[in-house]
């Protein structure tokens, strides 16, 4: 077993119980990331869904059926990447007594950082795909705007020499008709881009002092 894994699956058992925001309270499951902890492709999207919170696995359900569909299309699987997201547990609230999605606050974020944060640097990708303009937010820069800057390589980024984002599966699944097949392909493309770019990283000479 690689010391990346076993440093992984130690970093897995702390999240698992992890009570730094009140997500725990209304979390069924901690939804780690997964894939290859050798993996130089990282995608990071936003959270878990309710189908993750009760697999405990990131994308299950159609989304996820999809994002394996557009990787397919790129000849990769998930055993090829490391799949997580920048929160760990569903961002949820209650209406009308039944668990609804939200979008995670600021400060759930900033709680659970430090999981996506040991994931990435025990993994040190060469480059990461956003999922989600939340995700490139918190990995690219701030004031990240996906229409505008969708498909465009960010090199000054904390844990990758390359970011890119792309649009979230979930996303893609609220379109229809024309829309739906458009947007599906910009994901297939943007997913080919970062493999392609993935392939330039390892054929470039590594720097050396000498």
């Amino acid at each position: 077993m690689s010391t990346i894994h076993t440093q992984l699956q130690a970093l897995k058992a702390q999240a698992s119980v992890c009570t730094a925001c009140d997500l725990a309270k209304t979390r069924a499951n901690v939804v780690f990331g997964s894939g290859s902890g050798e993996a130089k492709l990282a995608i990071v999207a936003e959270g878990p869904s309710a189908a993750d919170n009760r697999t405990t696995l990131p994308f299950s359900g159609p989304a996820g059926n999809l994002l394996d569909e557009v990787l397919a299309a790129n000849d990769l699987t998930r055993s090829q990447i490391w799949l997580t997201n920048i929160i760990k547990c569903r961002a949820a609230s209650l209406r009308g007594g039944v668990l609804k999605n939200r979008p995670p606050k600021a400060s759930e974020i900033k709680a659970c950082s430090k999981w996506l944060d040991g994931e990435l640097t025990f993994i040190q990708p060469s480059v990461i795909l956003c999922m989600g303009a939340p995700a490139a937010k918190v990995l690219i820069h701030r004031s990240f705007r996906i229409t505008e800057e969708r498909g465009v390589w960010f090199t000054d980024t904390l844990y990758a020499p390359f970011a890119m984002a792309t649009f979230n599966p979930a996303y893609v699944l609220r379109q229809e008709g024309e829309d739906f097949e458009a947007i599906r392909q910009i994901v297939v493309n943007d997913i080919a881009e970062a493999k392609q770019k993935l392939r330039e990283s390892e054929e470039q000479p590594k720097l050396t002092l000498f």
